[in-house]
């Protein structure tokens, strides 16, 4: 009865560290079944985006195709948060964080920017 008890015991201390376990962007992987929308305006100097995210800096970070793991940084000449300019297009859709990808500035999509 002690030996199960002591292992119980053991098992289930391990439980809470698992939550801990991030992707180094403070993402747990579950983090990696959500999907974070994105919303904004976009005059297409860089070319053809595949996605993106507004980092908690205030600027969008994208990915030309989907092979990219790492997201550049637009500059806000080239992305804005709302309408306005009739050289802009409207731009939004959803990306999954993977692992293993580089995500500056990512907080996890609190914020959704855009105007509709």
């Amino acid at each position: 009865m002690k030996r199960s008890t002591m292992i119980l015991a053991l098992s289930l201390t391990a439980l809470p560290l698992s939550a801990c376990a991030t992707d180094g962007y403070g993402y747990g992987g579950a983090a990696y079944a959500e999907s974070y929308p994105y919303s904004g305006w976009y005059d297409g100097y860089y070319g053809s985006i595949y996605d993106g995210y507004w980092g908690g800096d205030g600027f969008f970070y994208y990915r030309p195709s989907a092979t990219d793991r790492a997201y550049r940084r637009g500059d806000r000449v080239h992305f804005r948060n709302q309408a306005g300019d009739p050289r802009y297009n409207h731009i939004e859709g959803s990306f999954r964080p993977q692992r293993g990808y580089s995500m500056p500035h990512f907080n996890g999509g609190g914020h959704r920017r855009g105007g509709h």
